[in-house]
């Protein structure tokens, strides 16, 4: 296979519309616009006007709002830890943190701290110190015979 023989899927592609290019084109004069009003027109910009009526987004009550102070966290498994350790991308002997879950490739990013669920199961001894975990991931982690630090 060369780059010059790659082609599209028969119809999967249409030609661009050549409008407005006189009357025997076919679509020439108004172009497909119809005839007169604001929609003929260049510069329209009309979403969500409903002809004077109340718009929809100003009938509904207005609702909720956004903490600004909410943590975004990134969340791992007991169950995916325990993988990166029998995989050998882990060292269950030292203190896994942050640092340690980024380079093992593990979290791609911290966001605002990394918090630890209890999905799966964890057969190895770890002392983790991350900024979150849930009751389920603790008891865990303290059955298996590690330790959890939270920030």
């Amino acid at each position: 296979m060369k780059l010059n023989e790659l082609s599209d899927n028969e119809g999967a592609t249409h030609a661009r519309k050549r409008v407005g290019r006189g009357i025997g084109s076919g679509s020439g004069k108004t172009g497909g616009r119809g005839v007169k009003g604001q929609k003929s027109r260049s510069g329209v910009a009309i979403n969500g006007y409903e002809g004077g009526q109340m718009p929809l987004y100003r009938r509904l009550p207005k609702r909720g709002f956004t903490n600004i102070f909410a943590k975004n966290f990134t969340t791992i498994s007991v169950g995916r830890l325990q993988q990166a350790i029998d995989a050998g991308r882990l060292d269950a002997s030292s203190e896994i943190d942050v640092a340690a879950l980024i380079a093992a490739g593990i979290v791609r990013r911290a966001k605002d701290g990394v918090r630890v669920l209890g999905d799966g199961e964890v057969t190895s001894k770890v002392t983790l110190n991350v900024a979150g975990a849930s009751k389920s991931a603790v008891e865990k982690i303290e059955k298996a015979g590690g330790s959890i630090k939270t920030a």
